[in-house]
C-alpha cells in the first residue's frame, strides 16, 4: 500500500510540475506582463487578440468554447502550485546551490536535443539542426557532459539552441491551435499542442532511458521542481499584476505560441 501511495503521488507531483513547464516556462514572463488585461476603461488590451465593434471589444484569439470548464481547471491548478509545488521548491532551492540547480537543468535540457534536433529538421530549418547536434556534442564534451552550457556562454562559437517542438511543426504545416484547454494538473494548451506534447514523448531520450513508471514519473518531478526553483516569483507577480489572471495567461499562451510558430 506505502508503494502504491508513493507512486501516485510522484504521478501528481509530476503531472503539477508539467503544468509549471507549460504555463511558466513556454510563456516568458515579459510577454506575460505586457498581455495582463486592464478593465475596458484602462489601455491595455492587446490589438492583435482583441479588436474594435462599435466601442466594444471582441476576442479573436485562440477559441474558448471549454471557458467554464477550463476555469476550473485553472483555479485547480493554482492551488496545487501555491499548496505542493511552491512549498517544495522553496524549500529545494534553500538546501542546493544555485550553481548545482543551473547545472542540473542544462543537462536535462541537453538530453532532450533530440526533440529539437527532428523537430528542426521537419520544419525545414536545416541551419537549425546543424546548430542542435553542434550544441549537443560540445556540451556533452567540453561542457562535461552538458552540465555546462558552454555553447550559450561562449563568445566565439555562434550557435544558439532551438527551442522547437511538434506543436510548433504541426503549426508550420498550417494546422491551428483548436480550442484552448486547461488540462488538470498540466495546465494551459491547445488540441494541436496537446497531440505535439505526446508526440514529443516518443523523441525525448529520458522515456527510454527511464523505462520504470516510478523512476519515470520521479525524474519528471525532480526536473520542475528544479526548474520552479529557479524562476519562483513569475506566477506570482502575473497574479498581481492581472486582473484576470485566466485570460492573462491565456492570451499571453496564444500570443507566444504564435510566436514560436511564425519566427
Amino acid at each position: 500500500m506505502k508503494k502504491i501511495v508513493l507512486s501516485l503521488s510522484f504521478f501528481f507531483l509530476s503531472l503539477l510540475a508539467i503544468n509549471t513547464a507549460i504555463a511558466m516556462e513556454n510563456v516568458p514572463i515579459e510577454d506575460k506582463m505586457l498581455l495582463s488585461i486592464k478593465s475596458s476603461d484602462e489601455e491595455g488590451f492587446n490589438d492583435e487578440i482583441y479588436e474594435e465593434d462599435e466601442e466594444i471589444k471582441i476576442y479573436k484569439g485562440i477559441p474558448d468554447p471549454l471557458e467554464p470548464i477550463n476555469r476550473v481547471f485553472f483555479q485547480f491548478n493554482d492551488k496545487l502550485y501555491f499548496w505542493l509545488l511552491r512549498p517544495m521548491a522553496k524549500g529545494y532551492g534553500t538546501i542546493v546551490p544555485l550553481g548545482v540547480r543551473k547545472g542540473i537543468k542544462n543537462f536535462i535540457h541537453n538530453l532532450a536535443f533530440p526533440v529539437r534536433f527532428i523537430n528542426c529538421i521537419l520544419q525545414g530549418k536545416f541551419r537549425g539542426a546543424v546548430d542542435e547536434i553542434t550544441a549537443f556534442l560540445v556540451n556533452s564534451t567540453v561542457g562535461a557532459g552538458g552540465l555546462v552550457d558552454v555553447v550559450s556562454h561562449s563568445k566565439t562559437l555562434k550557435i544558439r539552441t532551438h527551442d522547437e517542438d511538434l506543436g510548433q511543426t504541426l503549426g508550420r504545416f498550417g494546422i491551428g491551435h483548436g480550442i484552448y484547454i486547461v488540462w488538470p494538473f498540466l495546465g494551459p494548451s491547445s488540441l494541436r499542442d496537446t497531440i505535439g506534447l505526446i508526440g514529443d514523448g516518443f523523441l525525448d531520450p529520458k522515456n527510454y532511458i527511464f523505462k520504470e513508471f516510478k523512476e519515470n514519473v520521479g525524474l519528471r518531478a525532480y526536473k520542475e521542481i528544479n526548474d520552479t526553483s529557479l524562476r519562483l516569483g513569475e506566477y506570482e507577480d502575473l497574479k498581481e499584476s492581472a486582473l484576470d489572471p485566466y485570460i492573462s495567461i491565456r492570451d499571453a499562451y496564444y500570443q507566444y505560441r504564435k510566436k514560436q510558430v511564425s519566427k
